[in-house]
């Protein structure tokens, strides 16, 4: 999906991260270069502060002893010394890991559909403004459909932030079955000829149930209208929780046939690696980040400018 005109380009969105993470994934590359800055071997010592560090910035166990590995073994075979030398094979590393999954967002279908699932608080609604804002912005008209019923005050809330966009709302009383709002949200755009269904389901906590269960059935629906076509399911995840919330991720992955991640409040988080992890751990590719509260806050995940914020190269890397 090309990115819309008022959005973060690719490659200088994280420029726009605040200080506070700037200083936590900045610490990582100078320390490395400081260690390094008089040519010294890597020796043990150098890898096992970098597994802490890794560890410290949460890119999971497994992701840091991979990493470390891989640089370990780089760095002999290629009888690396100099810091930029360590540096770039680090960088490669990190990207490597990153390399393979499909980021691209689904637009097939006619209407398409996209489902968007998480728990309360993740900015699950935020991020489904922010995707009819983008859509609009590409001219492609959207319709959203207001399936959190369960929250007396979601519908108010999602009209209110989507209002500004120009996509328009298909709402039902709060209590309302979710499904019977994404079924007619369905009918309505092939009635009018609209291009998106975006689909903001009850933000819910995975031991919930009835609420698993109706997003489960608003998934059966849109698979029974769409006869096939393919749904592109995005979870949305608070960079915030952490580790604590690939648990949480698993269930809905299942439940909704999850197609991708959305990682949301990176502009507040100093847990820089937690993309490595989540990746790693759920199998599927981050394709959007949050950066932001405004519509234009939200932005495509690039690898390259991500992986060099983690190790402070923004001249070499986020200019490119």
């Amino acid at each position: 999906m090309e990115p819309e005109p008022q959005g973060v380009p690719k490659r200088r969105w994280w420029r726009r991260v605040p200080v506070r993470l700037d200083k936590v994934s900045s610490h990582m590359g100078q320390t490395l270069r400081n260690r390094l800055r008089f040519g010294q071997l890597a020796g043990d010592e150098l890898y096992e502060e970098l597994f802490e560090m890794l560890l410290g910035s949460d890119c999971g166990a497994p992701m840091a002893e991979a990493l470390v590995h891989g640089l370990r073994e780089q760095a002999g075979r290629e009888r690396l010394r100099t810091s930029d030398q360590l540096i770039e094979a680090l960088r490669q590393q990190m990207l490597k890991q990153l390399e393979g999954p499909n980021r691209e967002l689904s637009l097939s279908g006619s209407p398409c559909v996209w489902l968007v699932a998480g728990v309360n608080g993740s900015g699950k609604t935020t991020t489904v403004a922010k995707l009819a804002a983008r859509l609009q912005g590409q001219g492609l008209s959207c319709l959203v459909a207001a399936s959190d019923t369960f929250r007396a005050a979601a519908i108010d809330q999602l009209r209110r932030m989507v209002a500004p966009t120009g996509a328009e709302l298909v709402a039902h009383q709060p209590g309302a079955d979710p499904a019977a709002v994404v079924f007619d949200a369905i009918a309505a755009a092939r009635a009018r000829g609209r291009d998106m269904i975006l689909v903001d389901t009850a933000g819910r906590l995975h031991t919930k149930d009835n609420l698993m269960q109706e997003l489960g059935k608003i998934r059966r629906v849109v698979a029974g209208q769409l006869e096939g076509q393919p749904v592109e399911s995005l979870l949305v995840l608070d960079a915030y929780v952490g580790a604590n919330a690939i648990a949480q991720a698993r269930v809905f992955g299942e439940v909704v046939g999850a197609t991708g991640l959305v990682v949301t409040k990176l502009d507040g988080s100093a847990r820089g690696g937690y993309l490595f992890q989540v990746e790693r751990e759920l199998g599927l590719p981050v394709k959007l980040i949050g950066i932001g509260e405004g519509t234009s806050d939200l932005a495509d995940f690039d690898p390259g400018g991500y992986v060099g914020r983690l190790l402070a190269d923004d001249e070499r890397v986020s200019q490119g």
